[in-house]
């Protein structure tokens, strides 16, 4: 992909977390502002839970107006919800169970239904009756990218790649032989900012892949994720970024 990214490259995990907190803290300013509400779908993953703890700590617990802000998640493990697996789960001990974020604004994802078509479709319902569209805008969209490329729960191959007339989707993921559900990349794509967040020298060679190689989705997914009139962004680690020929483009150290 020949494109200039926008890059923010920081010397570590634990920075890269305290900078998207910030962001976190600045979007939803601008969004209650102008909307009266912020949308989030988060993402599961180690770099998102130390986002999470920090939201949940000192200042941002007690600055933050939570009562405005809406959670949703880009992807789920089809597991009950108090899981190890569970990305809610995560959440929940990391984040809602500390910072005053209300019940009735939490919109987890239903992976503990057997029928996992029908908790897509239940998913996609919620959303759809929440934004009132069938093409929901969130304001914010956090997504990780895994070694092999996927991100949310597209995977490799798999067959939600093809689904652009759906908000979520059932996905099988031959290589953990399990079932998730995930949001399209259509969906993603709609929402007017898309931040990655990438940590690790494990995701070096791919992270370099996919955004200086060519453009193979069916191989690196994360390749989707070009917001239609949103904007992207890529916050990494120095040992994610470490085999990049390109420049930070934005605010990164």
């Amino acid at each position: 992909m020949s494109d200039k990214h926008n890059l923010e490259i920081y010397e570590n995990a634990k920075e890269l977390a305290w900078a998207a907190a910030l962001r976190f803290a600045s979007f939803a300013e601008q969004s209650i502002k102008a909307y009266g509400r912020f949308t989030v779908a988060l993402s599961g993953g180690s770099t998102p839970k130390a986002l999470f703890t920090i939201l949940a700590d000192k200042p941002f617990a007690d600055s933050l107006p939570w009562q405005n802000i809406y959670l949703f998640w880009g992807d789920e493990r089809c597991v009950p919800p108090d899981h190890a697996d569970s990305n809610f789960r995560m959440t929940n001990e990391a984040l809602l169970a500390k910072a005053p974020v209300p019940a009735e604004n939490v919109f987890r994802v239903p992976g503990e239904d057997e029928d996992h078509e029908r908790a897509a479709a239940n998913y996609s319902a919620t959303i759809q009756q929440f934004f009132g569209s069938d093409a929901p805008q969130f304001d914010l969209v956090f997504l990780g990218m895994g070694a092999d490329g996927h991100t949310a729960s597209l995977f490799p191959g798999s067959a939600a790649l093809q689904v652009k007339d759906r908000i979520a989707a059932a996905n099988f993921v031959e290589k953990f032989n399990s079932w998730r559900i995930t949001m399209t990349a259509a969906t993603i794509n709609n929402a007017h900012h898309v931040i990655f967040l990438i940590a690790g020298e494990d995701k070096a060679a791919t992270l370099k892949d996919v955004l200086e190689g060519e453009y193979q989705p069916e191989n690196y997914p994360s390749q989707l994720i070009k917001p239609a009139s949103g904007d992207l962004l890529w916050m990494l680690d120095e040992a994610a970024a470490a085999q990049l020929t390109e420049s930070p483009s934005a605010d990164g150290v």
